[in-house]
């Protein structure tokens, strides 16, 4: 266990090197100077120039890249071009409302998904495998945007239930704050669930047919206790791996959602750091994303070997 998670986080330092690269020299390539942007077209050249010196955009690129992998490294993501505060304290006031929101979207397509796909998978061509399939489909087909403005329509505007956007801040109390994320989480967690759904079923499908499951039911188990004793546990690699990947999703692609909702997460900081030329913030916020993305990733990684100890002795 040891030797393989030693070449796990190899694999994750690698990455993290290569992705921080990538995320740098493309940012910086987009055309655009932030100079420019924030004093206009109209302004002086040698206006321009001393912004340029005081943002620290008139030296070498190589040199503003090692400066910021090694701000990263000890938390300082350096100062925001426009609102010139610490790019640390923003991502941090946006974090406490996009993390909650993924992982309550995480945790209710998890909980839709799970006794969903068990139930299709225990009644294999039959009605109810049909109707769960039909509507996973239906679930995939739909846009998640689409899905939120029909939410807003009927439980804001409509039934008056919910507020239609905005977030009421964890000041107001526990309660407050995941209300006002509920129908975000749903308009996110439904699609998700949709997937997760179908790829629990066919994972357990997959399982039923093997010669271990035909073993234990030779032995006597009926079929559901074959599945809850032996298959499920065996069907879960994939699984597992579809729930890292929403994770993720659910924290850095929940940008169209932050604004249908007008919440202050970090999708919407990302989308008005690209408008205002922020380029310190928008590097800063991607690659926060991405190292959550591998790591996610790592920890998935390391479920694996929990829940199928034959993975650790192949490495």
């Amino acid at each position: 266990m040891l030797r393989y998670t030693l070449k796990r986080l190899l694999s994750l330092c690698i990455s993290l090197a290569v992705a921080s690269l990538v995320i740098f020299f493309v940012i910086e390539v987009a055309p655009g100077d932030p100079a420019t942007f924030m004093l206009g077209i109209n302004s002086q050249p040698d206006t321009i120039a001393a912004l340029r010196t005081e943002l620290g955009l008139d030296v070498p690129k190589w040199q503003r890249y090692l400066s910021w992998v090694g701000g990263l490294l000890t938390g300082d993501f350096g100062t925001s071009y426009t609102y010139r505060t610490p790019v640390a304290q923003m991502i941090a006031e946006r974090l406490w409302v996009s993390l909650p929101l993924a992982i309550y979207a995480l945790t209710l397509s998890t909980v839709i998904a799970f006794p969903t796909g068990i139930y299709a998978a225990s009644r294999r061509g039959k009605a109810g495998d049909t109707a769960v399939m039909g509507a996973t489909q239906l679930g995939v087909a739909i846009p998640n945007f689409w899905f939120a403005m029909m939410l807003v329509l009927l439980f804001a505007i409509n039934l008056r239930w919910f507020s239609a956007g905005g977030f009421a801040g964890w000041d107001n109390g526990l309660g407050a704050g995941l209300w006002s994320l509920t129908l975000p989480a749903i308009s996110l967690a439904l699609p998700q669930a949709a997937i997760l759904s179908r790829v629990m079923r066919s994972a357990l499908l997959d399982v039923l047919g093997e010669d271990f499951m035909r073993t234990a039911r030779a032995k006597g188990l009926t079929r559901g206790q074959a599945l809850w004793r032996h298959g499920l546990r065996n069907a879960m690699i994939p699984v597992l791996t579809i729930i890292g990947l929403q994770f993720s999703f659910l924290l850095a692609g929940a940008i169209i959602i932050e604004q249908v909702f007008y919440l202050p997460g970090l999708g919407r900081l990302v989308f008005q750091s690209i408008s205002a030329r922020d380029l310190i913030v928008v590097e800063s916020v991607v690659m926060l994303l991405v190292f959550t993305v591998i790591m996610v990733n790592f920890a998935v990684d390391l479920a694996y070997a929990l829940v199928d100890p034959r993975l650790r002795s192949r490495t």
